[in-house]
């Protein structure tokens, strides 16, 4: 697949002659149409000059712009662990598994394994749209859109520079470059793009917390991705992709490395005639490795305790969408899809004298198969939409083994039973718009989300604390209503907004158990708290969505606020949590920008807060609110070549991402500073 997908490209890059011989041809490279229902969602679209302005050139700081939407923790992919980047909206809860769900050119992109995202894959040079819709839904992409859609979109290279490339240089020797070239020629395009990013990092626990153990964390990524698109006929278009990344990071300790690496291939055919067409098939590699560490009471020694080597996992799938003509007013999408997925970890844990004596394989499969609809009728000041789909689950092959490495003595050999169920989805919506300056909009849904192979099956330790799995657990399903307003008055302005209420039952949460010191099942010897993955009642959230933007001439200014009251409803063991926030979800989150461009002049100053958030499901250990600035200036040399500066987090703010069992806390990243040059010709 990937020398073909290489051929294609070098087969672009050898026929510049189609220029000369065939008149011009638009080639967008991009999926079907936006799809005309989505007026009664609450869509945000971030555009590529807004991704391209940004101080931390990261694909998690732009999604910032979208208040509501966070990662399980408040730390970015320099720093976290890769585990811990999971996605959600709307205030249901802080999962290290995704329960908002990212595509990129239509292919899903959480991890097969665990949900998470892994962000230093995406350079910001290769995206040219970003859509964010907040609430799930029929599930238009696949199952496990409970809180909401990202959409990524591939930059398309018509009317921009053949290269574009930055290069900067930042605090704490930190380097971040990216470059992308493309070729259009003719019928078609292909461009190549890569990106490199390293640095000798901070130190993640706070001055008052720290001890000698404790030292900066490193980090260093590479991604590359080769993209083809050729036209076959008038009005068809075949897209093909490939990209491998590479992210290693320190945690800041010894014995805290990690190591995430993957290669994606899809290839997909639009059809754009009186019957419109996507069909996708795309294949995903992933590995990850990840040790962890015990520390002294004073942090002044690091003794391994578990070695993560090697966690396989792959992801296959294919999706066919129609769209048939069904007249002037009408849209309508009809389709399936098919998701398989399987992954196992592989683990050296219970060290003696820096040795390992215990190994654990734990893993298995799941598949999801679909068939959805959606349909939209425009009729006057009306817009009314329905969707929907029915999915056909499986989990299979579910194993825990656990065995002495001296003898090969088995201490855990387990089984699961496999298991399967049917889940329907839908979205029922509308958009009345009295005038041109005003829409209103409602919409009522429902989804479901499969737990993933490392929820199922994989326990894990962070510092002195430890997680068993739960091969029982059921899938989460959400019900939910929003309704809002959009007034734009001018072409200029534009203010959104949406106020939503929802319940996710059978929530997935780390329920806390026990506390150590003590042997606990599925997980051995803790120190510190023990927990259980387990299916809460529900989590019931409610709340607001505020989204402003405003430009006249060359400035500009956006802004969003998100303000949520959710609350654990639980019994039987969890009953300890009912009323309580569920974990890492702040009230209130605020994003606002003021930017001013002019030629190849730029500048923006961004605010962000978000506010105070239970780091524990108990609600005893809390997150301090934080407010950071972050600052980006661009300043032409020549035609073409600029000098960028860029500041994160300028003020220093403290911002906590974590506090483990013994009220050690961790921190987001500091102030960083950059200065580097940015090229477009």
């Amino acid at each position: 697949m990937i020398f073909r997908l290489g051929a294609f490209g070098a087969l672009l890059a050898a026929t510049p002659a189609f220029g000369q011989t065939v008149p011009e041809i638009i080639v967008t490279g991009r999926g079907l149409d936006d799809r005309p229902g989505d007026r009664a969602a609450s869509v945000v679209t971030i555009d590529a000059a807004r991704i391209a302005a940004n101080a931390s050139d990261r694909l998690e700081s732009i999604l910032a712009d979208v208040a509501g939407l966070q990662q399980f923790r408040r730390s970015d992919s320099r720093s976290a662990n890769p585990t811990s980047q999971g996605i959600s909206l709307r205030g249901i809860g802080g999962n290290a598994s995704s329960r908002a769900m990212l595509v990129l050119d239509g292919v899903p992109q959480a991890d097969p394994f665990g949900g998470w995202v892994p962000f230093p894959a995406y350079a910001s040079d290769r995206l040219g749209r970003i859509r964010v819709t907040r609430g799930g839904g029929s599930g238009y992409f696949g199952p496990g859109a409970l809180a909401g859609t990202v959409e990524l979109e591939s930059a398309d290279p018509h009317g921009q520079p053949g290269f574009v490339g930055t290069a900067a240089y930042g605090s704490r020797n930190a380097i971040d470059a990216q470059a992308s070239g493309a070729l259009v020629a003719g019928p078609g395009f292909a461009t190549l793009s890569a990106a490199y990013a390293s640095g000798d990092g901070f130190v993640p626990i706070v001055a008052n917390s720290r001890g000698a153990a404790d030292r900066p964390a490193g980090y260093e990524q590479v991604s590359a991705a080769l993209r083809g698109v050729l036209k076959v006929s008038s009005d068809t278009e075949l897209h093909a992709n490939v990209s491998a990344f590479s992210d290693k990071r320190d945690r800041g300790t010894a014995f805290t490395s990690n190591r995430s690496e993957g290669a994606d291939a899809s290839i997909r055919l639009v059809g754009r005639g009186a019957w419109g067409f996507s069909a996708l098939a795309y294949l995903q590699a992933r590995t990850f490795a990840s040790q962890f560490a015990s520390l002294t009471a004073d942090r002044s020694r690091a003794t391994q305790s578990l070695d993560q080597y090697n966690t396989p996992a792959t992801g296959v799938g294919v999706r066919l969408e129609i769209v048939p003509p069904v007249g002037a007013g009408r849209d309508a999408r009809i389709g399936a899809d098919l998701r398989d997925l399987e992954g196992r970890t592989q683990e050296n844990y219970t060290y003696v004298a820096g040795l390992p004596s215990r190994r654990r394989i734990a893993g298995g499969s799941s598949r999801t198969a679909g068939l959805f609809f959606d349909g939209t009728v425009e009729a006057g000041p009306w817009t009314w939409t329905l969707g929907g789909r029915v999915d056909r689950w499986r989990v299979a092959g579910g194993r825990l083994s656990e065995y002495t490495i001296a003898t090969g003595a088995p201490l855990t050999d387990a089984n699961f039973a496999d298991r399967h169920g049917t889940e329907w989805t839908g979205r029922v919506g509308a958009a009345f718009n009295p005038a041109e300056a005003l829409t209103v909009r409602a919409s009522g849904y429902w989804g479901w989300r499969l737990p993933t192979l490392n929820e199922l099956y994989r326990p894990f330790r962070v510092g002195a604390d430890a997680t068993a799995a739960n091969a029982f657990l059921a899938p989460e399903r959400l019900t939910g209503v929003d309704g809002g307003v959009t007034i734009a008055p001018a072409a200029t302005i534009s203010l959104n907004a949406t106020v939503f209420w929802s319940r996710l039952q059978g929530a997935i949460s780390n329920v806390t158990a026990g506390a150590g010191p003590g042997t606990f099942p599925g997980v051995g010897f803790v120190s510190g708290s023990y927990r259980i993955r387990q299916n809460l009642d529900e989590i019931e959230s409610r709340g607001l969505e505020l989204d402003a933007r405003w430009h006249s001439g060359p400035i500009m200014a956006i802004a969003s606020w998100s303000h949520v009251d959710p609350r654990v409803k639980a019994s039987g063991a969890a009953e300890a949590l009912d009323r309580l926030r569920p974990a890492q979800t702040p009230v209130d989150q605020l994003s606002g920008t003021l930017g001013w461009q002019q030629a190849d002049w730029a500048a923006s100053a961004t605010v962000r807060h978000v506010a105070r958030q239970f780091e524990d499901d108990q609600n005893i250990r809390s997150l301090a609110p934080a407010t950071t600035l972050d600052a980006y200036l661009a300043v032409p040399l020549t035609r073409g070549i600029a000098i960028e500066a860029r500041g994160e987090n300028v003020l220093d703010e403290r911002v906590e991402a974590g506090i483990s069992g013994a009220d050690v806390i961790e921190r987001a990243t500091p102030r960083t500073l950059w200065i580097g040059l940015r090229v477009r010709r």
